[in-house]
């Protein structure tokens, strides 16, 4: 059965929509690089600041556990000051930090408070981004942008992948935060201007089906957790098992590349479809699932079909969800979206977290295994979430008749209660006995 979607108020659009896009694109880039560049570099950083894969999963938790707490905060101030202001702020943050860690980051726990303190740039940006995209792009190519945007996750990872044999192999890996600063500042031209949007009266509206998107938030917590096992362990998990660091960051630009590209097909599939989006991701869980059971095996062809699975499935469904929840809630959706990202920052946060102090105590492999049914959960409770939500929206349609049709160029206090139409005097034919201002009369 397809989803329930809403007829959804027709988008601001933007004259320009390509160059929307691309700065929702770039935002959330800048945004998420900080974190997968830990990840990409954890080689490098682990042997000068000393720390073992369980402290690397507790700098990602730090920066994911951050992110969730700003998460509705951040979808507020986007809708105070507008999507242009916050995007802004978020890359400043972002410029800023990185040049910090490149400069003074001597120490694992001053790393962790740089990691704490670029946190918020990520649900900034994903806020700003989700509301340009909402009220910028026309309906018929809202699924396209946002899959084009979420590309953006793999985007930094195959971006954090590279970094290891082109920067951290050769100049070291301070200068890989220098030209992520760089990046961050190079796109504050491309962020177009625009008003700051109104505070929309419907928000209430979204808050009628909290209960099933806080469970679409769980799924997430747990979808999001096993997915981030990819970009944060996989390069350590491979050099582990014999691959030298340069063919593991290989590994990860391979995956982030296929995911890129997963995530933009999706999309673009999205909008050629009435519904049933949910649906779909939990049949991409099911899949990324499966990868991350093959990441258990030492084989070689295990570890690549593994990661092609994981990335292309697994890690390919946040622009899908984002788009689904905007569609059923279109009169607020960077509220409602900001409470299922909530539970993707969440995942991002406890994922990393335990499972690193796992794979310290009994091993990668079986690491993988405890991710991948945490990812079969998820896909579970997707499918949950989903007949909730349209339960909660059949029974607000059924609540809520249909507002009446208005004229907009009229104020509504101003318009009379009734106005009686008038009637045209009926004049009669003579000899035919219809009325003459009948096409049949005279």
């Amino acid at each position: 059965m397809a989803d329930l979607i809403e007829n959804t108020p027709p988008a601001v659009t933007s004259g320009r929509p390509a160059r929307t896009v691309l700065a929702a694109t770039a935002v959330t880039v800048a945004g998420v690089l900080p974190v997968f560049l830990i990840g990409g570099l954890a080689v490098q950083l682990g042997a000068e600041l000393d720390f073992s894969p369980a402290g690397l999963g507790l700098a990602v938790a730090v920066y994911f556990g951050v992110s969730a707490l700003a998460s509705v905060p951040s979808g507020a101030l986007v809708e105070r000051y507008g999507p242009t202001t916050v995007a802004r702020a978020s890359l400043l943050l972002v410029a800023a930090t990185m040049l910090a860690v490149a400069a003074v980051a001597r120490s694992y726990p001053v790393l962790l408070v740089l990691l704490a303190v670029v946190a918020p740039a990520n649900p900034l940006g994903q806020m700003a981004s989700n509301a340009t995209l909402a009220h910028r792009v026309r309906p018929g190519r809202q699924g396209l942008s946002f899959g084009i945007k979420q590309a953006a996750i793999p985007a930094g990872t195959l971006l954090a992948g590279a970094a290891v044999p082109a920067v951290a192999l050769t100049v070291g890996w301070r200068w890989a935060f220098v030209a992520a600063a760089v990046l961050a500042l190079a796109v504050l031209p491309v962020v177009p201007d625009g008003p700051a949007p109104k505070v929309d009266p419907a928000r209430r509206r979204g808050e009628r089906a909290a209960g099933a998107l806080a469970v679409l938030g769980v799924a997430g917590t747990l979808a999001a957790g096993s997915a981030n096992a990819l970009g944060t362990f996989l390069v350590d998990s491979a050099a582990v098992r014999g691959l030298s660091p340069g063919l593991a960051g290989l590994l990860l630009t391979l995956g982030g590349a296929v995911c890129l590209v997963a995530r933009v097909l999706m999309g673009w599939l999205a909008d050629r479809r009435s519904g049933g989006h949910l649906n779909t991701v939990a049949a991409l869980l099911v899949g990324g699932a499966v990868g991350l059971a093959l990441l258990h095996l030492a084989a070689p062809p295990a570890l690549v079909t593994g990661v092609v699975l994981g990335f292309a499935m697994g890690w390919a469904w946040p622009g899908l969800l984002n788009f689904a929840v905007v569609r059923l809630h279109p009169q607020a959706p960077t509220t409602a979206t900001s409470i299922t990202q909530t539970g993707v920052y969440a995942g991002g946060c406890l994922g990393p977290f335990g499972l690193g102090a796992l794979a310290d105590h009994l091993g990668y492999p079986t690491m993988w295994l405890v991710a991948a049914t945490a990812m079969l959960l998820a896909a579970g409770l997707m499918l949950t979430g989903r007949r909730m939500l349209l339960s909660a929206l059949r029974r607000r349609a059924a609540q809520d008749p249909p507002p009446a049709r208005e004229d907009p160029a009229t104020p509504a206090d101003d318009r009379p209660a009734s106005v009686p139409t008038p009637r045209r005097p009926v004049r009669w034919a003579a000899r035919r006995g219809t009325p003459a201002n009948r096409p049949g009369g005279r």
